[in-house]
């Protein structure tokens, strides 16, 4: 029988740090990344900014398309990025 793997997901993640900044990054494992950087031992922002709590997700299906998105909400201002967050937020609520 032969092994088909399965597509790895990329994950693009919106946190909110404890002085209220937003912080963007890249994962594979979404609540391993927040739990790392609770401990002080994730992004190099957010050592010295937690604890951090998670706003929203995108999921991808390449590393390439979760870098890409993460570049483009990283360039965004601070209001568009909340608004984009409450959009994910609102659809996730939805599917419930």
């Amino acid at each position: 029988m032969k092994h088909v793997p399965h597509p790895q997901a990329h994950y693009v993640y919106m946190v909110c740090c404890v002085n209220g900044t937003l912080y963007t990054g890249y994962t594979i494992n979404v609540e391993r990344r927040i739990a790392l950087h609770n401990a002080g031992k994730g992004g190099r922002y957010t050592r010295s900014h937690r604890p951090v709590s998670l706003m929203a997700t995108w999921t991808f299906n390449s590393k390439g398309e979760a870098l890409r998105a993460e570049r483009e909400l990283k360039r965004l201002p601070r209001e568009q990025k909340l608004r984009v967050a409450e959009q994910m937020r609102a659809l996730e609520g939805e599917g419930s």
